[in-house]
């Protein structure tokens, strides 16, 4: 696969590399997010000694290592690496000799801690005493996102406070991913995006050539295929309580997102959920939104949980609870009589994502001077606005519609009556000013093009636009 964007990654790594002394990155995220991707795209050109520890013996990783740096600094003689200390004496006085920076990289470093626990102490006591008055770059890159926060990141971590910089990195958004499909129009696009998120992995099991409904069956539903277990592998990883935590993902995405409900179809208590929701929140598997308008959102009682990543949701709506007839090769029974039948409204949660991120990127180019400061979705007990972007003094009302039919004037007006239900800046001494936006999978009629031409606050965007 081609190397798409992360551009502001590349960035940040560059200003490392440049950093005049030594440096430490801690590069994370979840699974397939193109982690190790990034680094070799930034290391391909640089003096680079990378490293992929895996869940073997202490004594075996360490020789690995020790034939690697033979191999990069084309050493004749044997050297003797057979303890950390003996490793990091090595890279240091290397790194003397050498004119650029010298860039170390631990790939997985996860597994290094859980072979031995005492590493973090380990690499503490040698960065402090042998690196970081060196010319070296040290780059530790993890999967498991629980684990690097424990050695890593986390206040009590020996390791706390000497990165220099960390990145946490997210799925490509859409408009990074369409670069994967050049030629095909966007509701293809869309489509692909919905059952794929932004993860590169994933989108290598892709066949363009194909339909969504093929892809789908050979890539997803196929009981031999890559990402029929997927979720089954990150998860098992992270956390230990499996058989609690797939019944509170199954229910949220089967449309519960209220966390009184969950509680009461899972049959446990509220606080013993909160603390469930908050570990897959921490591993970017939820989300938790309130209404935009919200001025304490961590106070707010209309929280509202949704699974985060769109494969996650797709396979936990569609795969886990039908396993058993895929087990057993019925995947038709799957594809034409659950998937086929609402897949549409499927999507459609996705496309509204992807309209807040093309009006929070776009912001300027159909707004003159609107300075988006909040973007999100809106709810009330009777009323629901699937966009609504903040400025200090502008507001922008938004409404999605992933269906066949032109939208016509009456979406309009509606969206319309449904701002007035917002309360926000709606002071004597404060006037917001008011623009509103429709977002449609096909098209408009000609009545709502005619009323938008007249209209400096009224925008329409069809998708192939996007």
């Amino acid at each position: 696969m081609k190397f798409i964007n992360r551009k502001s990654e590349l960035k940040a790594l560059d200003k490392e590399y440049k950093r005049e002394g030594s440096s430490f990155v801690v590069i994370y995220g979840r699974r397939r997010v193109g982690k190790t991707t990034l680094i070799k795209e930034f290391i391909k050109d640089k003096k680079a000694i990378y490293f992929l520890a895996e869940l073997q013996n202490e004594i075996t990783q360490l020789e690995k290592f020790k034939n690697i740096i033979i191999e990069n600094f084309h050493n004749i003689s044997s050297i003797e690496i057979n303890t950390w200390d003996l490793f990091f004496d090595y890279l240091a006085k290397k790194s003397d000799k050498i004119d650029e920076k010298l860039i170390i990289v631990i790939d997985e470093f996860q597994y290094l801690a859980q072979i031995n626990k005492a590493i973090p102490s380990i690499f503490q006591y040698n960065w402090d005493e042998k690196l970081q008055n060196k010319n070296i770059m040290l780059i530790l890159c993890g999967s498991l996102i629980s684990m690097i926060y424990d050695t890593v990141l986390n206040y009590n971590s020996p390791l706390y406070g000497r990165r220099t910089s960390q990145i946490k990195l997210a799925p490509l958004k859409f408009k990074d991913y369409k670069e994967f499909f050049k030629g095909l129009d966007n509701e293809t696009i869309i489509n692909f995006y919905s059952i794929t998120n932004g993860i590169p992995k994933y989108i290598e099991f892709i066949d363009k050539n194909k339909s969504i409904y093929e892809n789908i069956r050979e890539n997803i539903l196929n009981k031999n295929s890559f990402l029929y277990i997927e979720p089954k592998f990150v998860l098992k990883e992270e956390i230990k309580d499996t058989i609690t935590y797939f019944s509170i993902l199954q229910i949220i995405s089967q449309g519960e997102h209220k966390i009184g409900n969950i509680a009461s179809k899972l049959g446990i208590q509220t606080n013993k959920l909160i603390i469930l929701l908050d570990k897959l929140r921490e591993l970017e598997i939820l989300e938790r939104i309130v209404p935009i308008t919200e001025e304490n959102p961590s106070k707010s009682k209309k929280k509202l949980y949704f699974i985060k990543d769109n494969f996650f949701r797709f396979w936990f709506r569609y795969v886990f609870p039908y396993q058993s007839y895929l087990e057993i090769e019925e995947i038709n029974y799957v594809l034409n009589k659950k998937i086929k039948m609402d897949f549409h409204l499927f999507v459609s949660s996705v496309f509204e994502k992807i309209c807040i991120d093309l009006t929070f990127a776009q912001q300027n180019v159909f707004i003159k001077d609107f300075e988006i400061l909040k973007i999100g979705k809106w709810w009330n007990k009777n009323q629901e606005i699937d966009i609504i972007a903040l400025g200090e003094n502008d507001i922008l009302f938004g409404e999605c519609k992933w269906w066949k039919n032109k939208v016509g004037v009456n979406i309009l007006d509606n969206l319309k009556e449904k701002s007035k239900y917002v309360k926000w800046k709606n002071t004597k001494n404060t006037i917001r000013k008011e623009y509103f936006a429709i977002y449609s999978k096909s098209d408009f009629t000609i009545e709502l093009k005619e009323i938008a031409s007249k209209n400096e606050n009224i925008f329409l965007h069809s998708i192939k636009d996007f």
